[in-house]
């Protein structure tokens, strides 16, 4: 009985050591640990590259766009006549039409010659712009009460053409008016020492009011330039 419970109590002994002896030998084999398990969470993606994207010709909108943006800062500074604008708007509308007749004649589309046929045009344009407002002409509207209203009207205008309210062809519209008035006050002064009546003020103020009228019908018509952002 006594050996027997001998034989028993050695056995877990001779279990714990043969365990011992095993993890020094795996310890001193050298062999690599097992790899960790690897994490599900998806690696970061790499962050796309910093080099710009290569630039790209402008639209024909985004020329558009400009042109009109340069008139009417050159109308707003005084750099352009009302017959100056009156003239490149003219101009405008032309290709504006010409644009959507061969829009409507491609199914909605430009074809490849027809953009390089406006594309010179617009540089033709944009010359002239430059042209006219580097030139001698200027519009002067003098400190006085006739002078004040025909400044007012030409930045409503201009700010007309730089929000898109106004297209092209209602601003070669409403500056072919404001040259006739200017025109108008030009010859009464002549013939009047350089000077104007109550008369001919009163009259001056008469057709301006009839054009402030005309300016914001156009600005809030259903009319606005291609692309042109409401607001």
């Amino acid at each position: 009985m006594k050996l027997t419970w001998m034989k028993w109590s050695a056995l877990p002994i001779a279990v714990l050591m043969a365990g011992t002896v095993a993890v020094a030998q795996q310890q001193g084999s050298g062999s690599p640990a097992p790899a960790p398990a690897q994490s599900s969470t998806p690696a970061p993606a790499p962050s796309p590259s910093s080099t710009p994207a290569p630039k790209t010709d402008p639209s024909i909108a985004q020329r558009k766009e400009n042109q009109q943006d340069r008139i009417g800062n050159g109308i707003k500074s005084g750099q352009l006549t009302a017959g100056e604008t009156s003239k490149l708007e003219s101009k405008e509308a032309a290709i504006n039409g010409e644009t959507k007749a061969d829009r409507a004649a491609n199914g909605g589309k430009l074809t490849s010659s027809e953009k390089q046929q406006i594309n010179k045009q617009q540089n033709q344009v944009s010359k002239q712009i430059y042209q006219d407002k580097h030139n001698a002409n200027t519009a002067h509207y003098g400190n006085n009460k006739v002078g004040q209203r025909r400044e007012n009207q030409q930045d409503r205008i201009a700010n007309g053409v730089k929000s898109g309210k106004l297209t092209a062809g209602e601003t070669a519209k409403l500056e072919n008016q404001q040259k006739g008035i200017n025109q108008q006050v030009k010859a009464d002064r002549s013939a009047n020492g350089g000077k104007l009546t109550a008369g001919e003020k009163q009259q001056i103020n008469k057709e301006q009011n009839g054009a402030s009228k005309n300016i914001y019908n156009k600005k809030h018509n259903a009319k606005t330039q291609p692309g042109a952002k409401s607001k």
